[in-house]
């Protein structure tokens, strides 16, 4: 596989990630392997996929600072998933799966713009396994990368 050009996804846990408590480790690498990954997308080895849902979700971000920091990677986005009938239809049936609203509208967008990875921290998002996209944590994601050659 080729890693040049893939099409990434990171939900909102993702970005808010290097915000909260560093003091885990998981949480301090997997803020590191975050912003390694934001780092690549900047230099063009990634392409990045914003959504609707990523403004909504970062719009009610109630820390001003935060929600500028974050905003800022919509401008490093190659493709944007809008609303629309089609990703709302998907996100519905991820929910019935037990997947929440929220969440289950992020994996539609994501998948609607064929991204072919989806990074989350989310602990719950990361054990459900769904057609067409692979969801990874940021740890994961580099770890895969790194060992293509």
């Amino acid at each position: 596989m080729d890693k040049s050009n893939l099409k990434i996804y990171l939900d909102n846990c993702c970005y808010n990630r290097p915000f909260d408590n560093q003091g885990k480790i998981r949480i301090r690498l997997e803020t590191e392997a975050k912003l390694h990954v934001q780092s690549s997308i900047r230099t063009g080895l990634y392409d990045l996929c914003w959504s609707f849902m990523l403004d909504y979700e970062n719009d009610k971000n109630p820390h001003e600072e935060n929600r500028y920091s974050i905003g800022l990677w919509k401008r490093f986005a190659s493709d944007f998933c809008p609303p629309s009938e089609a990703t709302l239809n998907r996100g519905k049936e991820f929910m019935k799966h037990g997947i929440k609203n929220a969440d289950a509208l992020h994996i539609a967008c994501a998948i609607e713009r064929h991204c072919e990875y989806f990074l989350t921290t989310d602990k719950k998002i990361l054990n459900k396994v769904i057609d067409g996209i692979r969801i990874i944590s940021p740890i994961e994601f580099v770890g895969e990368m790194e060992s293509i050659l």
